[in-house]
């Protein structure tokens, strides 16, 4: 209550400061019908900036009134603060091709998103586009403050050169269940063949559980999300499994409780890593690849195992003027043609079902990707709750004190995550 109450009063503040410096409010009706320049936002990713500036120049050709400027996200600590406090300046652009799902909550608290919906096929458009993926994505108001944009599905990426050197057979790696998955690490660690099996970020920011427990919850429960329908989640048989797959493998060093400063499959001192699909032409000059499923406990064949989605969403920002513009430009950026033109400059996977069957040309020429393209059909998102970064933040808090540094048994610290989690569920859903 103290802490959403300190907030509102932040926020309030520093829109007054921004309202005295004289930028005049916008209003939605108006804005919704108008069209004329607008400005869009794309992440720092080399591949994302070439894909953008070559679609804006394309929307540019044919729309000469309603020209569209593209520019990278402002720097700052982490992309969702420079995001914020434009919102809270008013200086956003009008639509931003990296944000993130955790932060949307954060957003629309600070009433920074329009709700996409409200466009007559606002709905219609993002649900035929994404399918069935697109139901984690509504807000708790039912509608959609986002558009489902990119996914980059975690799997285990592994280092063939590294097995064949252990003496694993890195054409068919023992990888699916937790304790096949545990063995062949003992033997990439104990054989010299690489210091970590795997070398996840061990330290303590909110999103870094995206890439270690979430994964394996996501695999081991068949599914479920973090959170659902209100309720805490993960503090279950499945999340109990998966907390302790990860205790070992910190326990046993195999796994090193240090942060490494670089990409440590890069540089060989680490056999696997759980990464998306962005990963395989990072590493395609430098490291013979294998992909495998996230594993689980007895084994689940690949096509029932799930994943986190490290997705990305486009959204539009409520400091936008030429809202009918943003949202034409929004639906050309996220057509098919489009998507197609993004997987082949990116190796994302837009967010639309059957990829492989849409776009065959790409996958036969570069059939790594079709493993991606398969699990991103069977993803699970950061759930769509209020106070989102702050939940990510307190169980972070508890996994890394217990699972990393073995302070305590993970079974107990998964139930102290689920009670503060329920706590904060509580409060930011308190709308006194």
């Amino acid at each position: 209550m103290l802490r959403r109450t300190a907030y509102a009063l932040l926020v309030l503040a520093l829109a007054g400061a921004t309202t005295a410096c004289g930028r005049s409010a916008v209003d939605p009706g108006a804005a919704r019908g108008a069209r004329g320049p607008i400005t869009v936002w794309l992440s720092n990713n080399a591949q994302e900036v070439a894909w953008g500036k070559t679609m804006v120049a394309a929307w540019n050709r044919s729309h000469p009134g309603q020209r569209v400027t593209a520019q990278q996200i402002p720097a700052g600590k982490t992309s969702e603060e420079a995001i914020s406090a434009s919102i809270v300046a008013g200086t956003s652009a009008c639509l931003v091709f990296n944000t993130s799902p955790a932060s949307v909550p954060t957003f629309e608290k600070q009433n920074g998103l329009v709700p996409l919906s409200d466009f007559p096929d606002g709905d219609a458009y993002i649900k035929k586009r994404g399918g069935a993926l697109t139901e984690q994505y509504a807000s708790q108001d039912g509608k959609f403050y986002q558009l489902p944009w990119k996914s980059n599905p975690v799997m285990i990426l592994y280092n063939k050169k590294i097995f064949k050197k252990a003496g694993l057979d890195p054409e068919h790696p023992r990888l699916a269940t937790y304790a096949q998955f545990l063995e062949t690490s003992r033997t990439l660690v104990r054989s010299g063949a690489a210091k970590a099996a795997i070398w996840p970020a061990p330290s303590s920011e909110f999103f870094q559980s995206w890439l270690d427990f979430y994964p394996a919850f996501a695999a081991e429960s068949g599914g479920r999300q973090f959170i659902e329908d209100g309720r805490v989640r993960f503090d279950s048989t499945a999340g109990r499994r998966a907390a302790a797959f990860w205790r070992t493998l910190y326990a046993e060093k195999l796994a090193p409780q240090e942060l490494y400063p670089g990409d440590a499959v890069n540089d060989g001192k680490a056999a696997m890593a759980t990464v998306g699909p962005w990963a395989v032409s990072a590493y395609k000059d430098s490291v013979d690849i294998g992909v495998a499923p996230i594993p689980t406990a007895a084994g689940k064949p690949p096509g029932d195992t799930y994943s986190f989605s490290d997705e990305k969403s486009a959204a539009m920002f409520s400091a936008c003027r030429n809202r009918a513009t943003a949202w034409d430009l929004l639906k050309f950026a996220t057509s098919a043609e489009q998507d197609g033109t993004f997987l082949d400059a990116t190796g994302q996977m837009p967010m639309r079902e059957d990829l492989t069957a849409r776009y065959p040309a790409f996958f036969a020429k570069k059939p790594l990707y079709k493993v991606f393209a398969r699990q991103a059909e069977r993803v699970v998102e950061v759930p769509n709750v209020p106070g989102s970064i702050d939940i990510w933040q307190a169980f972070r808090a508890e996994w890394t004190k217990s699972v990393v540094f073995g302070d305590g048994s993970t079974d107990a610290a998964l139930r102290r995550a689920s009670d503060k989690i329920t706590k904060l569920l509580d409060e930011y859903g308190d709308p006194s």
